[in-house]
């Protein structure tokens, strides 16, 4: 895996498809490749980079390596499966010639586009994301995965009469068999898939949006016709936790990615998210992680 301080020479790169330019228009759009086919070409290593748009679900049959994951170095083997949200800091060193299994890529509007019930499931990934590597045991799981993974790349491969609608339905299969396994395996130990939250998935857009310019209440209950207390308790009855902490962790979020992922002096990243001073900042840094930027950075590049 390349070093956090190998990757802070460069901003976090975004792309559509890993070295594709980045599509902001991309709509409807569904892909399968191997993880061979793109990973050899580039020595078996994908450095940290986002997706705009893009869902991704990787299934890994053979091998493993190492994935970072915002901030986080997190290793895996296979049988696996792994789940990648929109805009999610990513990357991963696959162990050299032995690794392969599978990468489906599809856009959010596909997902909001099959239906109530596979939509909700779909929609659930983001939240089971939290934890991305999900392992897979040996009853069959990964085999079920690996076949309908197959049946999606020869429905795109062909392209016969349909295969749209085809390739809708084994992505809505492969998604749901995912959401379950990921699901099963929550702390919570819970297996059933809850509906999606409507006003949590609105408020989550609209902090990645605004959490730079706005950090009160307020600005977003407004957004979403809501007072602030109403907003605030549909966030703790839904989360466990309050609209203030979902605000604060994606500022946290952000800062742990300039941190790791830029060379930018932590003056300027103070700057750049919107605090009043470098010391704000920082008192903002340790109350949250229980240690400074500056300590931070030198963790992760060491």
């Amino acid at each position: 895996m390349p070093s956090a301080q190998a990757l802070s020479a460069q901003t976090l790169p975004l792309f559509h498809l890993y070295g594709d330019p980045p599509n902001g228009r991309a709509f409807d759009f569904i892909h399968i490749e191997t993880i061979a086919s793109r990973s050899s070409v580039h020595d078996w290593t994908i450095r940290a980079h986002r997706h705009g748009n893009l869902f991704q679900i990787l299934v890994i049959e053979r091998g493993g390596g190492d994935m970072t994951y915002e901030a986080e170095t997190l290793a895996f083997r296979a049988p696996t499966a792994i789940l990648l949200p929109p805009a999610t800091a990513h990357g991963f060193a696959f162990q050299p010639q032995v690794t392969d299994g599978w990468i489906v890529s599809f856009t959010e509007d596909v997902a909001l586009a099959l239906g109530d019930r596979n939509g909700e499931a779909v929609a659930r990934l983001h939240a089971l994301a939290g934890e991305p590597v999900i392992p897979l045991d040996e009853s069959g799981e990964w085999q079920r995965l690996a076949a309908l993974c197959r049946d999606l790349d020869a429905e795109r491969f062909l392209a016969r009469e349909g295969y749209r609608l085809a390739m809708r339905g084994l992505l809505a299969l492969i998604a749901i068999e995912v959401a379950r396994l990921a699901a099963s395996r929550a702390r919570s130990g819970a297996v059933t898939l809850q509906p999606t939250d409507a006003t949590l998935d609105a408020l989550r857009k609209l902090v990645d949006g605004h959490f730079r310019e706005q950090r009160l209440l307020g600005f977003y209950a407004d957004k979403l016709s809501m007072t602030v207390d109403r907003l605030n308790d549909h966030v703790k009855r839904a989360t466990g936790v309050t609209a203030g902490h979902l605000i604060r962790q994606r500022v946290l979020t952000e800062a742990k990615r300039q941190l790791v992922f830029t060379a930018e002096p932590i003056h300027q990243i103070a700057y750049d998210l919107a605090f009043s001073d470098p010391s704000h900042f920082a008192r903002f840094f340790r109350k949250q992680t229980g240690t400074t930027p500056q300590a931070f950075r030198d963790q992760r590049n060491a």
